[in-house]
């Protein structure tokens, strides 16, 4: 009986464990199910936004030095005289010297330049083809100068004597003349490989899968295809349902989440990002499969059941304390999961944190050290980030960040199915900017505590800022170039329409003079002189742009006509100078048209076109001064 009575006492114990850890290892089994997934979605949002922001800084440098290429006034210049000097070996050796100086200083490995008058394919090397209509190799030219694009990047064999026909990314520039005439085509040629070895290294670190794809669907680089075998990647993944949905997103600010459908007998499915870059026309496609997850949790399972066994077993008489391991184990296995990942992302950002918005608090240890560190601890989330704001934000920046991240905001945010923030701010020190910092914000639902969460993740982008600036700025200068001094006036102008501006175009005066008598490094030194008088006379409202060589224009809030003739008064008279450089000695003037929105022109081409025509009365009356628009266009443009 006490027998009996002892096997019925270990078989309910048996029965309730097993009970009890059928149902633990369920439970379980669907709450790592469900965090891996959200782990695998942040994972990969966080691996596509760092190979993009690798990408785009990989592609700054040939962009913008192919489009320094095809704005050289002088290589313009050069390339127009070509037809004069077609049998001239020095010709062709001045050519090979321009593009093999920028290949050497900037490590390309390839530099080019196309003729459109005589197709001929200039290289580092000399003079390597000249490109035929029909031999589809030189498919990308006929293709670029028939599109209304000025540039344009593709994916093609290096067919250059001596580069083993290897497969590059070139990126092609149109070069114009001052009539927007197409004089050929420059460019520089960065191989396949290094690019490659970038995917590599995040799907081998990150258990994805990353390419590049066109507009069309072809894979244009990964791992192991490129666009020069024409592989479409909906049709290499079998991805042909969401193609319609990824290909019309064209959101250059934020990316394409998706997961796709389950397979039928695996039951496995992919987390997709999709990220467009415009300035390369292509997709960045992260993809991340469940397929090993869910044989790591059957696996998980397995184990499961074998302590189960071993615990019904063996340990019986110690249940409380094996329940106890387990669950820690559990516990440490998560907290080294969280530990990793928070490991790869801390390697591209300065910061991480984590909060629970729901509860509107610090979430773990390390983010409650921060705000303590920082004069914010034991507040609440809201409260804490105002102290953080008001303590290290520019104080311009100060009331959108906080509205932007504000608990209310972000519970909006997140039912309205964004689940992603960005801000870019000024840090500052003793009132003074510092730095450049983007917080990028991800919220995700915690089934763990039936909460909101957020994680924010802090980089400093002063080199991206140092970048943008240089892409809009004449380098000599510092002022505005022309495309980008339009685009800022055309926004000013369609934001208050009614306000009233001064437009100036300023000339200097017989400048071929300067240049010819002392030189080209003293006519910089008047070019700075010039542009520097020019700033003085304006305040920081102005726009002030070089359109080209020594032409300049100025843009400005001005009450009447009045305001304006005596501004152009003014900067004609302190133009008037002498200027100076060691022994050399230049007598500098101005000649200035201007002309007045909204009478004159409510947009930059029709302001333009109206200050250039007096410019020319200007020139007219003998130069040395200035004429207001007055209506007519007999001017020479």
């Amino acid at each position: 009986m006490k027998n009996d009575y002892l096997l019925k006492i270990n078989f309910n114990i048996t029965l309730v464990l097993v009970i009890g850890f059928t149902l633990t290892a369920i439970l379980s089994y669907r709450a790592n199910y469900q965090a891996s997934l959200d782990n695998i979605e942040q994972v990969s949002s966080l691996t596509a936004e760092g190979i993009y922001y690798r990408l785009t800084t990989k592609f700054t440098k040939p962009v913008n030095i192919s489009l320094t290429m095809s704005h050289d006034n002088l290589l313009a210049r050069h390339l127009s005289e070509e037809m004069e000097h077609l049998k001239d070996k020095a010709y062709t050796e001045t050519t090979r010297d321009y593009l093999e100086t920028y290949r050497e200083k900037y490590g390309f490995a390839s530099v080019f330049l196309v003729s459109t008058a005589t197709r001929r394919y200039y290289t580092f090397q000399g003079i390597d083809r000249i490109l035929d209509r029909d031999n589809p190799e030189n498919a990308w030219y006929f293709r670029l100068m028939d599109s209304p694009q000025d540039y344009a990047l593709h994916v093609d064999n290096d067919e250059v004597c001596g580069a083993d026909n290897e497969i590059t990314v070139f990126v092609n520039c149109k070069i114009k003349n001052l009539d927007d005439k197409v004089l050929g085509i420059v460019g520089v040629g960065i191989r396949i490989d290094s690019l490659k070895e970038l995917l590599r290294g995040y799907e081998e670190k990150y258990h994805v899968t990353a390419s590049l794809i066109s507009e069309s669907g072809e894979v244009e680089i990964s791992t192991s295809h490129s666009g020069y075998e024409k592989k479409d990647w909906f049709e290499l993944h079998h991805q042909e349902d969401i193609r319609r949905e990824l290909l019309n997103w064209r959101e250059d600010a934020s990316s394409l989440e998706l997961w796709t459908p389950s397979a039928p007998q695996s039951g496995e499915k992919s987390f997709i990002v999709a990220r467009y870059i415009p300035e390369l026309s292509w997709y960045l496609i992260v993809a991340q499969n469940t397929g090993l997850l869910i044989r790591e949790m059957q696996t998980q399972l397995y184990q499961t059941c074998a302590v189960l066994v071993a615990v019904i077993l063996g340990v019986l008489l110690i249940i409380t304390t094996v329940i106890r391991n387990f669950n820690r184990q559990i516990t440490q296995l998560m907290e080294e999961r969280q530990a990793l990942f928070q490991k790869a992302t801390e390697q591209q950002y300065d910061n991480i944190c984590e909060f629970n918005i729901t509860g509107n608090r610090p979430e773990g240890r390390r983010t409650e050290e921060y705000f303590a560190r920082h004069g914010a601890g034991g507040l609440p989330y809201d409260q804490g980030m105002r102290i953080l704001a008001e303590k290290y934000i520019l104080k311009e920046h100060q009331a959108e960040f906080l509205a932007i991240f504000a608990s209310r905001n972000v519970l909006r945010e997140y039912e309205a199915g964004n689940n992603h923030l960005r801000y870019e701010f000024m840090m500052r020190r003793d009132e003074t900017p510092c730095s450049w910092m983007r917080i990028d914000a991800h919220i995700f639902y915690s089934a763990e505590d039936a909460s909101v969460h957020m994680f924010t993740y802090r980089k400093n982008i002063d080199g991206e800022k140092k970048n943008e600036w240089r892409a809009v700025t004449d380098e000599m200068t510092g002022f505005y170039t022309r495309k980008a001094g339009e685009r800022i006036i055309d926004g000013m102008l369609s934001e208050k329409p009614d306000a009233g501006y001064a437009f100036f175009i300023l000339d200097i005066d017989n400048f071929k003079q300067a240049n010819d008598r002392f030189g080209h490094v003293f006519g910089d030194h008047c070019i700075r002189t010039f542009t520097a008088i020019i700033r003085r006379h304006f305040t920081d409202k102005a726009v002030l742009g070089r359109i080209g060589g020594d032409e300049f224009m100025a843009f400005a809030p001005g009450p009447d006509r009045k305001w304006a003739e005596a501004r152009a008064g003014a900067l004609s008279e302190a133009l008037r100078t002498v200027c100076t450089d060691g022994t050399a000695r230049w007598d500098m003037s101005a000649s200035i048209g201007v002309a007045l929105a909204p009478q004159d022109g409510t947009d930059f081409n029709s302001l333009y076109q109206n200050a250039d025509a007096a410019l020319y009365q200007t020139k007219k009356k003998g130069k040395n001064g200035f004429s207001m628009y007055d209506g007519r266009k007999d001017g020479p443009h």
